[in-house]
């Protein structure tokens, strides 16, 4: 497990990241939202031991990272600003990792190097950002770690390859309980693989919860009501949000399922459907109640 305590970082008289605590449970894949300059970069820099925190502490598995050489070992962190030696190439890089990575895969190496269209004797100079980023994501997977930090991993991948990481990522968490811990300024991104989302907003910590508790206890409901009803009607729902659109009524709730459609039930509706709800959609609702307007937060 990865644990971090009121971490906080400044730069001059700015405050990248407030006093943020987290923690990410192996074998789960944590995702980090926040817009650009939400201090999601920092973040990662310090849980990966390159920054260190201005306060608090940031241990995996009770060990202490930064300045560790053993703690961080059990990590490997792809940046969202590409880095190579000057003039290396992909097996350049796969000989360095070797030596600094006990179980690096080399044969897996050149085998995704093959499969992803990559050659290992090109300078990586002249690669496109989406074959850097290919090569990044290769190194990292080959590196054979525990944890792998991404920070904005998918951007600059086409859907085709993006889905192709994914895919590697899900393959590895079942082989071997890799754990991705994976900054995005884009929800989407990463509805379809985590587990656990934290959303960061000016160098704190917004919300912080398991996708699948949130997807439990929160509903949108399509209805047409009686004549004559209207939502402000349904008292025993714990509505959260509610949209009209002529007679359609659609309706985010809190709740159980099973309660929140036998509560339906007794209301007599001439017509009504759960329909689930997207993780944006989740989030929206989540910090409309927390007193934020996410859509001014994202995207």
């Amino acid at each position: 497990m990865i644990k971090a305590e009121n971490l906080t970082k400044r730069f001059d008289d700015m405050i990248a990241v407030d006093h943020v605590s987290a923690e990410i449970r192996q074998g789960n894949v944590f995702g980090l939202i926040g817009t650009n300059g939400a201090g999601k970069s920092t973040f990662l820099r310090m849980l990966s031991g390159i920054l260190k925190p201005d306060e608090g502490s940031v241990t995996i598995e009770g060990e202490a990272v930064y300045e560790n050489e053993t703690a961080k070992r059990r990590f490997f962190y792809i940046s969202d600003d590409q880095y190579f030696f000057s003039n290396a190439t992909p097996f350049d890089m796969m000989e360095f990792y070797s030596k600094v990575y006990p179980e690096f895969d080399r044969a897996r190496f050149q085998v995704l190097m093959g499969n992803f269209g990559l050659e290992m004797r090109r300078k990586i100079q002249t690669f496109s950002k989406g074959m850097k980023k290919q090569l990044s994501v290769i190194c990292g997977i080959c590196a054979n770690t525990e944890y792998l930090f991404c920070d904005e991993t998918f951007d600059g991948l086409d859907p085709v390859m993006r889905q192709a990481v994914k895919s590697i990522f899900a393959n590895d968490m079942a082989e071997r309980n890799l754990t991705p811990i994976i900054a995005s300024h884009n929800l989407r991104e990463l509805e379809d693989i985590c587990d656990h989302v934290g959303l960061l907003h000016k160098g704190g910590i917004l919300l912080s919860k398991d996708l699948d508790d949130m997807k439990l206890n929160i509903h949108k409901v399509q209805c047409v009501l009686k004549e004559g009803m209207t939502a402000d009607d349904l008292t025993a729902l714990n509505r959260i949000k509610t949209e009209v659109r002529g007679k359609l009524h659609t309706i985010t709730v809190r709740g159980n399922k099973e309660e929140v459609e036998g509560v339906m039930e007794s209301y007599g509706p001439v017509f009504y459907e759960m329909i689930p709800l997207s993780l944006e959609e989740i989030f929206i609702s989540e910090t409309e109640v927390a007193g934020y307007d996410i859509k001014k937060l994202i995207f």
